[in-house]
């Protein structure tokens, strides 16, 4: 009878390793249109090396996990996430707003177009036109770890 429980639950454990492996390969079909799909943004040629860069270029690591203010200066929320298009163009921020060690927070997206970044003491200083009443009343987002996609609605 023992025999019989053990043989059923590793022939459970198999078929449910099974399907997961098989729900894990089809998840990009769930995605919204848009999305970017991990497995089919290369491309299948050898990539372009590059020998120069733009000069008054913006690196993601100088906005990501940065401070954000408000147009007096004063502390509104931290960059949590940069959303990239299908072109490859940055179009949104996801800014964390509110909270105190990650409890309460409340997670916006902006416009990247509306961040404006200014080079203060070597330091990057990004600010936007908002209030942080204003982040905290805007609608919320919440990353969806199943699609990986940020989704509407809050935490």
């Amino acid at each position: 009878m023992l025999k019989s429980y053990v043989l059923a639950g590793a022939l459970i454990a198999t078929l449910s390793g099974a399907a997961l492996a098989e729900q894990m390969m089809n998840r990009t079909t769930d995605r919204p249109s848009g999305a970017m799909d991990r497995s089919t943004t290369g491309t299948t040629g050898a990539p372009q090396f590059l020998t120069t860069l733009p000069q008054n270029a913006l690196l993601v690591s100088n906005i990501h996990e940065q401070n954000i203010y408000d147009p007096q200066e004063n502390k509104i929320g931290e960059v949590k996430d940069l959303v990239v298009d299908r072109s490859g163009k940055i179009s949104a921020a996801i800014i964390s707003v509110g909270g105190f060690l990650g409890i309460g927070q409340k997670d916006v997206a902006v416009a990247f177009s509306d961040i404006k970044a200014t080079e203060r003491n070597n330091k990057w200083w990004l600010t936007v036109n908002a209030t942080k009443d204003e982040l905290k009343n805007a609608k919320g987002f919440r990353f969806d770890k199943n699609k990986g996609l940020w989704t509407l609605g809050s935490k």
